[in-house]
């Protein structure tokens, strides 16, 4: 029977890569023990945001993950440090990869749940809403996760209501505007009356001066007439009068000569 023998050589290269998988396994482990601490130590500082040390726990936890990038538990501390450092949308997107490839239920809810924190960070409250919902699917006893859950649903609420005032205000602003421009209309209108009224008052003032105007006239005509008239009646007096001043004239020269006829035939009759 023949026997599998291991040559001197070959041991030595397998027992070489042995040790240099265990030496990068190190490596690796040294990273994210490195990231761990500086994430602890400025999560125990609770007078200050220390992002710097957040910044190097990130930094620390990628190099751990360049050797193995699948590592469930080093994306999720990588999550973490992008989150204290305020980068929602890149640790939405690393506890997404968590939830997509994770095949633990109680993994999931909490990728699910930090999920729904980023989201609720970013002001998207209907998809953090979404993801509080599939964090109690898989994992329906987390009390975290149904507190967040009421607290974004009531800020939701709140921010239905608000923007439902907003719009009130707005159509009462429309309305107001309306009333406004009804209101400017209004005064258009009643200034254009106004000024109608006074141009028909200036027109009739016009039409009584004209009026007042042509009574003078014509009371000056009947004036000038009466005057002369009376100055025709006065001339004619005084015609009439030197008329009957000439008749008496010729009346007493009449007479005188009928005098002086009967004073001469009454001297003829004493001649004879």
């Amino acid at each position: 029977m023949r026997r599998h023998t291991i040559s001197y050589t070959a041991l030595l290269g397998f027992l070489f890569f042995l040790l240099a998988s265990q030496v990068q396994a190190q490596n690796e482990r040294k990273f994210v023990r490195q990231g761990n601490k500086l994430y602890e130590q400025a999560l125990s500082d609770t007078t200050k945001q220390d992002t710097a040390s957040y910044a190097q726990a990130e930094m620390a936890y990628r190099r751990a993950l360049d050797k193995r990038p699948d590592d469930e538990k080093w994306n999720f501390n990588l999550g973490d440090a992008l989150y204290k450092q305020q980068k929602f949308d890149q640790a939405q997107s690393t506890y997404e990869e968590v939830a997509e490839k994770s095949t633990d239920k109680i993994e999931k809810a909490r990728a699910f749940h930090n999920i729904g924190n980023s989201l609720l960070m970013q002001q998207k409250l209907d998809e953090s809403i979404e993801a509080y919902k599939k964090a109690l699917r898989n994992n329906p006893n987390d009390l975290d996760s149904k507190y967040n859950l009421l607290y974004a649903m009531n800020l939701k609420k709140k921010q239905d209501e608000q923007k439902e005032k907003q719009d009130q205000n707005k159509d009462q602003d429309k309305d107001q505007d309306k009333q406004d421009q009804n209101k400017d209309q209004q005064d258009q209108n009643k200034d254009q009356q106004d000024q109608n009224k006074d141009q028909n008052k200036d027109k009739q003032d016009q039409q009584n001066q004209d009026q007042k105007n042509n009574q003078n006239q014509d009371q000056q005509q009947q004036q000038q007439q009466q005057q002369q008239q009376q100055k025709i009646s006065k001339e004619n007096a005084e015609r009439l009068l030197q008329a009957l001043q000439n008749d008496e004239q010729k009346i007493q020269e009449k007479v005188k000569e009928a005098k002086a006829a009967k004073a001469k035939e009454r001297q003829t009759d004493k001649d004879w």
